[in-house]
């Protein structure tokens, strides 16, 4: 097959899908003229085509990197599968090419040559006219060159078989009969030479027939073209006029628009859409146009829906908000507003990225209680465990599964465990957070701000490292089901998360050390598209450090789950993500960039830009999420062009490069246990001890996946979820009833509320979160826990 250009012609073998029970099979594909064919072997080219479909009219859609399918918007439609990579990319690029060539064909077949839109009667006329005159003249000339070709053959074969030294001696003899057979063929031969002659004169006459009607053709024609430049040059003269009205237009209105910038959720920065800086505040150092695309260049696969679509595993948890109602309200941009956001629109501060510090903002940081943890000693570490058992080779039906599901309600279909992964999404969270915590360990030593603010933006990059072949789906938490990870004596953190909301679904997560704090509120909406799944995180980070008392907040990623029916899962991360240090003002724009097919960017792209108080950029850092990020130092302004410059306007000279983050690598065998590093082989360590009683490692269809069981674990994954139902169900029966007696102020105690955490209002983001309320590490300390404790487990038995 060609390599690099292609051909006229392009040909090989392509894997072509048949149906279910033969799946994908071999077959050989010609793409010749704009039409590809195909064929179950090479020697069927000379007799059995098995299908053809025409480029012009088709539509050629990638699906993944070996899968790719041709339509022509009708019945026909080729799934086809190459054997590598590149082999599907050669075979893309040679479609695009021949249906572009196809379709310019199909152009200029099917148009009238002189159409015009402004006057379209005489020259149109005029140009069929002498077309036809010149076509005409041409099937003529081409009649007289084949005349003209048979008698000129004629011709020649006489003057061969004529031999003149025949008729002299003929003569000399006496021989009438000689004389006579040379006279023949000379006459022959004149009468041939005539017939050529009159020939010649009629290829002659026709070619100036032709030569003058193609000259009159090329008149009108010229003509023609002349015209539809004229007009070409008006229309764009008539564009660009409408194109400065409106223009003026949109200054007019903008002038008498009062003065307010994009509101804080939907821009993040406060600036202009379309850039990440302000524009009229564009930092120096590095330009936020070229360096950081705007929001506006991905929007994510997105096909124009705005539903939300949220998938749960089943329907368990009680409905309703854990404040009073009334007390918190979705925002459309994901974060739950209440009376915080009051307060900061009153007080007419901005919350915005280069809004300043806290202090000019006159926002109080929220204090931070330090624990008095003792210190590192590895000696008392219990040893944790390294691996797991092995994954089980379970075949899983999807079909049997869709059919199971007709005539249901889908809000009460569980989804097997065969989809999961043994870790609920609490240790799910505390894993993707803390695996890297050693980052923050360096960041809390560093004395400059602005190198503590690299250290901190390349730590939220590395918490997606592992989603690169991670594709498991981790158990949905109960309500009220809580995680704690205590490794105070070998990394020097400890952890606890819980399950604080259902629906919609939000897991809060306290981290304390000796050097700095880490909490946040999570929560997420999920858009189901078809062919892939989009996870859009809510709720803010919060991460604070015990000497320079720097006070960070951080926000997450869209994250795109492709090929969910067909093909080999796999996941991407896009969007921008901000880091503010609301101390100094100091922040940093990460911008994570969509996996692109035909993009020469390496995949899982990241960028990003830190800029200090006054926006000024002061390192920049690029890398992938899934292998290291590297920074390099602003160290000047210079004129664009120079060496070693990034951006446009104004150009930046960079320091050396430095390696801020880099992935771990994978442990031996890690495929064969659901992709787990070390760190996630320990989460669910069932001898652990001492943990509260509704802590994941005591979740029985959790464990019973790991040790690979996965028919009981199906069996009580759906006990667990009727029984949260139930509980739910009969807590709804009870807040009905103290509300239809007029007990509406009991009704309102008896609503959810989680144990170890509790709602505030973050002044920082304006929103209300779930912080930790203490009691927790002394509870185990004491091994006495609360008596209002749930008891989440007792249902998911089997009985033998």
């Amino acid at each position: 097959m060609p390599d690099g250009r292609v051909a006229h012609e392009y040909r090989g073998w392509l894997s072509k899908w048949t149906n279910y029970l033969k799946g994908y099979q071999k077959r050989w594909f010609v793409l010749n003229n704009g039409l590809l064919s195909y064929y179950r072997t090479q020697e069927e080219m000379a007799h059995t085509c098995r299908g053809t479909i025409n480029l012009a009219g088709a539509i050629v859609d990638t699906i993944d990197n070996l899968n790719f399918v041709i339509s022509n918007g009708g019945t026909q439609q080729f799934y086809l599968r190459a054997s590598s990579p590149v082999d599907r990319q050669r075979w893309v690029t040679a479609l695009e090419l021949a249906k572009a060539k196809a379709i310019k064909q199909f152009e200029a077949e099917h148009s009238v040559s002189g159409a015009s839109w402004s006057d379209p009667s005489t020259p149109v006329l005029d140009s069929t006219a002498s077309l036809h005159t010149l076509t005409t003249k041409f099937e003529e000339l081409t009649t007289c060159s084949a005349l003209l070709y048979r008698r000129n053959g004629e011709f020649q074969r006489e003057i061969s078989d004529f031999k003149p030294d025949q008729a002299p001696a003929a003569r000399a003899d006496g021989a009438a009969a000689a004389g006579n057979d040379s006279y023949a063929q000379l006459k022959a031969a004149l009468e041939k030479a005539t017939l050529v002659k009159v020939s010649t004169s009629a290829v002659m006459a026709a070619c100036n027939d032709f030569m003058s009607a193609a000259q009159v053709h090329q008149k009108t024609v010229t003509e023609e073209l002349n015209s539809e430049r004229e007009k070409r040059h008006r229309m764009e003269e008539t564009v660009e006029a409408i194109a400065k009205q409106h223009n003026a237009l949109e200054c007019a209105v903008k002038k008498r628009a009062p003065s307010s910038s994009v509101g804080d959720e939907e821009m993040g920065d406060g600036g202009s859409e379309g850039s990440a800086v302000p524009s009229s505040e564009q930092p120096d150092g590095l330009s936020g146009k070229s360096s950081l695309p705007s929001d506006n260049e991905y929007d994510g696969p997105s096909d124009g829906e705005d539903d939300d679509d949220e998938f749960y595993d089943a329907e368990e948890g009680p409905r309703g908000s854990p404040l009073p109602p009334g007390a918190r309200t979705r925002s459309p941009y994901g974060a739950s507003r209440s009376s915080a956001s009051a307060i900061n629109s009153t007080s007419g501060e901005s919350t915005s990225i280069g809004a300043g510090t806290a202090e000019e903002r006159g926002v109080a940081l929220q204090p931070v209680s330090w624990p008095d943890l003792p210190p590192l000693d590895p000696k008392r570490s219990r040893q944790q465990r390294s691996t797991i058992p092995p994954k089980p080779n379970h075949r899983m039906s999807l079909w049997g599964i869709m059919k199971n599901c007709i005539g249901r309600d889908l809000s009460k279909i569980p989804m097997p465990v065969n989809f999961n992964e043994p870790l609920s999404f609490l240790q799910r969270l505390c894993e993707v957070e803390l695996e890297y915590s050693s980052l923050l360990n360096k960041a809390a030593r560093c004395g400059d701000s602005l190198e503590q603010l690299v250290l901190v933006a390349a730590f939220t990059v590395s918490t997606y490292s592992s989603t690169a072949y991670r594709t498991g789906k981790p158990f949905n938490p109960l309500l009220g089901e809580t995680y704690e990870f205590d490794r105070t004596a070998d990394l020097g953190w400890r952890c606890l998360c819980e399950q604080v909301s259902h629906h919609p679904p939000a897991s809060a997560m306290h981290v304390e050390t000796k050097l700095w704090q880490f909490w946040q509120d999570f929560s997420m909406s999920s858009k189901f598209r078809g062919k892939y799944l989009q996870i859009l995180p809510r709720g803010t980070a919060h991460l604070a450090f015990r000497d320079t008392g720097d006070h960070y907040t951080c926000s997450k990623v869209t994250t795109t789950i492709h090929n969910i029916i067909v093909g080999k899962l796999w996941m991407d991360q896009s969007g921008e993500a901000k880091i503010v240090n609301h101390k100094t003002g100091d922040y940093c724009v990460l911008k994570y960039y969509p996996y692109s097919y035909f993009s020469k960017d390496p995949a899982h792209k990241v960028t990003g830009v830190v800029y200090n108080s006054n926006k000024q950029a002061r390192y920049h850092l690029s890398g992938t999420w899934d292998d290291r990020i590297q920074y390099q130092k602003v160290l000047s302004t210079a004129a664009p062009g120079g060496p070693g410059v990034v951006g446009k306007t104004p150009s930046t000279k960079l320091g050396p490069v430095q390696l801020a983050w880099q992935k771990s690598d994978v442990d031996p065998g890690y495929d064969g246990r659901y992709g787990f590093c070390s760190l996630a082989c320990a989460l669910n360590d069932p001898k652990e001890t001492g943990m509260a009683p509704t802590d994941s490692r005591f979740r029985p269809d959790q464990r019973l996946m790991e040790e690979g069981n996965y028919d009981d674990a199906n069996i009580v994954k759906v006990k667990l979820e009727d029984a949260q139902r139930a509980r739910r169900h009969q807590l709804e029966a009870r807040i009905a009833e103290m509300e239809s007696s007029g007990r509406a102020a009991d009704a309102a105690g008896l609503r959810y509320k989680p144990r170890w955490f509790e709602p505030v209002d973050d002044l920082l983001t304006g929103t209300v979160m779930h912080t930790y309320r203490g009691g927790y590490w002394e509870a185990k300390e004491n091994g006495k826990w609360p008596s209002d404790v749930l008891d989440l487990w007792s249902s998911g038995t089997i009985e033998k």
